[in-house]
């Protein structure tokens, strides 16, 4: 296998501050990996042994509730760590990743993240920012889950994923990776009939465009102030 080069780790903020030399050392511990679209990267409570960068592509993160439901907890995009069950005190992963389209991570085995810690501190403080705003986001979503209407739930929804994979083009803002409208109700705690409803009605005012698996966002300012609940 080619040597890995640490130019990919050292602009991502977990590894940030760490010299050339430390960055060798990590990143001789990782493997590299492609993932199909549509293969998963781990299931849902399979043994966490590995936490994961994503190099390339992007990853679509579901949990499979008690019920049977299906929901998506989160996208992933180049640059974000995932995997980190290990780091939350967990022996198993609480979701599945799976790849949206054709993607590249690097690996490492969960037992050696202890020692990479000790040897560089400063992973634990990019850790725990990682965690932080894992949680923060969260929260967000249990706040607006349980007191938004569907609408700007939807709003705040597509406006994240713009925000964290948003393409500019002539037409506006293309979220950078496939998304159905079952995506985006599985997202909102709604049903696919809601969505549809609500992404027809916004193309009519001309705040998005949708195709097969794509959503653009055409006036980011009136989608921001529905989301907001402002008038325009």
């Amino acid at each position: 296998m080619a040597l890995l080069d640490r130019s990919l780790l050292a602009d991502m903020p977990l590894f940030a501050g760490l010299g050339p030399a430390a960055l060798d050392d990590i990143i001789a511990e990782a493997r590299s990996a492609r993932v199909a679209k549509g293969a998963t990267v781990f299931e849902q409570d399979a043994d966490a042994t590995s936490f994961f960068v994503l190099l390339h592509g992007h990853l679509q993160v579901l949990r499979i509730t008690p019920a049977g439901a299906q929901v998506i907890v989160r996208y992933v995009v180049p640059g974000e760590l995932f995997g980190i069950a290990v780091q939350m005190g967990r022996a198993t992963y609480p979701a599945t990743a799976l790849a949206v389209v054709d993607s590249v991570a690097l690996s490492w085995s969960s037992i050696a993240w202890p020692r990479m810690m000790e040897r560089f501190p400063s992973l634990a403080v990019g850790m725990m920012r990682t965690l932080g705003q894992r949680i923060d986001d969260a929260h967000g979503r249990v706040v607006e889950m349980s007191t938004e209407e569907v609408e700007r739930r939807v709003a705040h929804a597509i406006l994240r994923l713009v925000k964290q994979a948003g393409r500019r083009g002539d037409r506006g803002i293309t979220i950078d990776f496939p998304i159905s409208r079952q995506d985006v109700a599985e997202m909102t705690g709604t049903t696919l009939h809601t969505v549809s409803r609500i992404l027809s009605g916004w193309e009519t005012r001309g705040l998005v465009e949708g195709g097969r698996q794509k959503i653009t966002v055409c006036d980011p300012h009136r989608l921001f102030l529905l989301a907001e609940n402002r008038a325009e």
